[in-house]
């Protein structure tokens, strides 16, 4: 490993690496007006949501590493207490990474990236037409992190009201992440898109706790094949499965097929159960890699 420590590199250096390494981050399409009513618009990827009651985001613009010059935003937030925070997805990618351009404070980037501007319910700034999800928000408080170059400006917002394009959500009524689209921040010029097969489900032990790795047999903990991942699936349940649970699972014409060959290397039926349980991990058959596992261990 190397290391760095901020006080022996540049800001600039260590910026760069840790916007590289802290991936991906969710973008903060604001919208802002200034006291004299002018329109701002500029994507800060220092975002999150940090609470649900009240619910609430928060967002960071960065004073210039350059010349330590404070953003637009930053200067309107402290003038009027109100901003819309968009949601951007990959159909608009293109138009949130033009508004970037450091425009002087006054030239509106709805203009300049051929956005629509959409009017508000609550707050005065506008929403951004073509944005699948915005969020209306109260400014709740600036929190200034340093006054030097790379400073960030903590903007804690709570949300008054969100908007979602009916088109994004499924039959339940959830928002669809295929139909989001939406675009995380990479380091330097990279961004992701959060779609297709980048997307995947994995179990999270909400309702129950998961067994955890330390009680997996040993055989199976100590596999040669399986990695800490495939380990941590497999002990993502709450207790070993008991045969009645898993039996119909070894009825799967794949798994007869490994069993009844005429192999009398049990180590080798070991290692290709092994190699198939991984394969069925990789598609969230938990139930049926145990299958596997605990016939090839006669467990």
């Amino acid at each position: 490993m190397k290391t760095f420590s901020p006080s022996d590199i540049s800001t600039r250096v260590f910026y760069s690496h840790m916007v590289g390494a802290v991936v991906p981050r969710p973008i903060a399409f604001v919208s802002s007006v200034s006291a004299e009513g002018k329109v701002n618009l500029s994507p800060y990827s220092f975002f999150n949501a940090v609470s649900a009651n009240p619910p609430t985001l928060i967002f960071s613009p960065v004073n210039s590493i350059r010349d330590g010059s404070t953003k637009n935003t930053l200067d309107n937030v402290l003038e009027h207490q109100e901003v819309v925070i968009n949601i951007v997805n990959y159909r608009m990618v293109e138009q949130m990474s033009l508004a970037s351009t450091p425009y002087a404070k006054g030239i509106n980037e709805f203009t300049k990236a051929g956005l629509e501007e959409a009017p508000s319910s609550i707050v005065e700034p506008p929403r951004v037409a073509e944005a699948p999800i915005a969020f209306e928000c109260k400014v709740k408080q600036v929190i200034a992190l340093g006054k030097e170059g790379g400073a960030g400006n903590l903007v804690i917002c709570e949300v008054l009201l969100m908007h979602i394009n009916e088109g994004i959500l499924d039959a339940e009524g959830n928002i669809e992440p295929h139909k989001l689209d939406a675009v995380g921040r990479m380091g330097g010029s990279y961004y992701c898109r959060a779609s297709g097969e980048a997307i995947f489900e994995t179990l999270r032990p909400l309702r129950e706790q998961g067994m955890g790795v330390d009680q997996l047999p040993e055989a199976i903990r100590k596999s040669k094949i399986l990695t800490g991942s495939d380990l941590a699936q497999l002990a993502n349940i709450a207790e070993v499965p008991q045969a009645e649970i898993y039996s119909q699972e070894l009825k799967a014409p794949e798994i007869q097929q490994l069993f009844s060959a005429q192999n009398t290397n049990s180590e080798a039926i070991q290692d290709e159960a092994h190699r198939m349980a991984q394969r069925l991990l990789t598609d969230n058959e938990v139930y049926k890699a145990w299958a596997v596992l605990l016939r090839a261990h006669n467990t």
